[in-house]
Parts: C-alpha cells; structure tokens; sequence
C-alpha cells in the first residue's frame, strides 16, 4: 500500500502508554479497528486497508502495545487482556464514532473475543481470523490443558520462559528467523522436541513466502530489531494471569455478529479437538450470532497476508451487511 494512503499518528490509550495507529479511507467512513498477531504489526493488515479504503471504510490499524511504534511497558503484568481490552476500548473512544467494526488475527482475534465479551456495545460485528472463541474453563487454566492435549513442547508452553524465547529470536539474522515463522505450513500444533530449538523444529526452510516480498520483511526485520519480542511474548505470558482475572466471566456468551475465517494448514486449526469443535456446535454456542464460518483450503496461519484479496472481500462483504 502506497505511503502516502497511510495515515500515521500517535493515541494515548492508557497512562503511559501510546499507541501508533495507521489509517486508511475516509475519516468519516463506518471504523473498522484491524487487530493483529504475533509476530505482527499494522502492517500486515496493508492489503485488508486498501480494499476497505476503496469500499469506503475508514481503516484503523495500531501497533499494539509492545509492538514496532506504540509504547513497550515493562514488566509481563502491563499485557493482561484486560490491558489489552482497554487500549481498544480508548483507542475506538478516539477514532470518536459510537461503535465500530473488528477484524483480528491470532492475537489480535484473542484479544477482540474478549473485546467482544466485555464491551459488546462498542462492536457492530466482528471477523476473527485464525482463532477461535474458546470459553474459561473454570476447571483448568490454558497453560494446563495445553500440556495436556501436546505436551510440555508446544511452544506457548516454551514461550512463557522468560528470556529462553528472546534468546532463541535473538540467535540469528532476524530476516531469516521472521522468513522461517511466516512460513510455517506444517498442519499440526508447532511442538518443540526434547533437545530441539524452536526454529529446528518449524517446518519452513527459510526463504521468503511467495506472499512476502523482501521489502515486506524488512519493514518487519526494521521494528522488531529495535523492539525485541518480549513485548509480544509477554502476550502468552499472562495467559493464565487472564484466566484467572476473567473468572467473573465464566459461561458468558458472545453476542456480537461474527464470521470465522481459519485455513486447513493453519496450526491452530488442527490442535486436537479443534475441528469438532468449530464445527460440531461448539463454537456456535458460545457464539449464539456466529453466521459463517469459512474454511480456506491450501493456507496456513497468515491468512491475511497468504491470501489478502479473499480475506478482504470475506471482511468487506461481511460488514457490509451492516
């Protein structure tokens, strides 16, 4: 997307704690907040603002905290979802229309359920990508139904080490490693064997995504080396710090209209369990209003970088309906 169809700025969302934002289309159009993952930036969402610019969407993508230009605070217990939730809840405050469209991925679609959950009244529909809406269990926290269902290896276990995972971003050329993660095809939970490094064990052989341009990844390469990543692993850090704050929540539905897009390569996808549950009732009764969900076949996890015009035209379509 040209630089010159960007708008740039700066929003403080909490104390402290600024966030950039990147706009796109006009600044009286229906907001749609574009939500993304790890290791992610606004930028992965160019392509999704471009379309929603030219169908008359004002487009609204932020670094989230921790993330390339926004603030990075210190400490894990500064990334809890309901921090996470409050930065979205100020930033749409700012854009200064009464409720707005959401569209996330990974993380960011982590974080945007629960947006959805505590604060339906600010969200006219939402399109998750990639993760689904899994209710608390009031039982076992996340970390330890991930041990149970893949082992100790699964790298969210691996990830909530501080300071192991930073070394293992840190080891190479940081171009080659994001080339590696972007590129992970393999169909299954990303699993970390005994004696194995994170990296050794992704399916990619690091070259470029043919969805990726060179140009692409430095932009990413350029933030992530001034940043580091443990503002992003903090993020899975407070998994269990966010079960244990959302207990009030316990069995609430989300009520907000919603459309599901996953790919069939996506690693999340096909955990153990999951494809029952997406389409076997279960995400559909926690999600009363889920009207669609889309199965996009041959892609993986970075869906709306992998296949940008279909994702746009799902997004774009869904929300037009409103």
């Amino acid at each position: 997307m040209a630089a010159a169809e960007v708008r740039h700025r700066t929003v403080e969302v909490a104390s402290g704690v600024r966030l950039h934002v990147a706009e796109a289309g006009p600044e009286d159009g229906p907001a749609v907040l574009l939500v993304h993952g790890f290791p992610e930036l606004w930028y992965s969402w160019r392509h999704q603002m471009r379309a929603l610019a030219a169908r008359g969407f004002r487009a609204v993508a932020p670094d989230l905290r921790g993330y390339g230009d926004s603030d990075a605070p210190p400490g894990r217990d500064s990334y809890t979802v309901l921090h996470l939730v409050g930065d979205l809840v100020a930033l749409i405050a700012d854009v200064g229309q009464p409720r707005v469209f959401v569209a996330a991925h990974d993380w960011g679609a982590a974080v945007a359920w629960q947006l959805c959950l505590l604060r339906p009244d600010l969200v006219t529909a939402f399109v998750a990508l990639s993760v689904e809406y899994h209710p608390r269990n009031p039982t076992r926290s996340p970390v330890q139904t991930l041990r149970a269902v893949c082992g100790d290896g699964h790298y969210i276990c691996f990830f909530q080490k501080p300071g192991v995972a930073e070394a293992e971003f840190g080891r190479g050329d940081i171009k080659c490693l994001l080339k590696k993660f972007y590129g992970m095809r393999k169909a299954a939970p990303l699993i970390i064997p005994p004696g194995k490094t994170l990296f050794d064990s992704i399916d990619s052989d690091g070259t470029c995504p043919a969805w990726l341009s060179e140009e692409d990844i430095s932009y990413y390469a350029e933030k992530f080396e001034k940043t580091g990543f443990t503002g992003g692993l903090n993020y899975y850090r407070c998994i269990d710090l966010n079960w244990e704050l959302t207990a009030p929540w316990t069995g609430v539905p989300i009520k907000v209209p919603t459309k599901f897009i996953v790919g069939d390569q996506d690693l999340t996808y096909n955990i153990p369990g999951v494809k029952d549950y997406i389409h076997k009732g279960g995400l559909k009764a926690c999600v009363p209003n889920l009207e669609d969900v889309v199965v996009m076949e041959g892609v993986a996890h970075f869906i709306n970088q992998e296949k940008p015009d279909e994702v746009s035209d799902h997004i774009c379509g869904f929300f037009s309906k409103f």
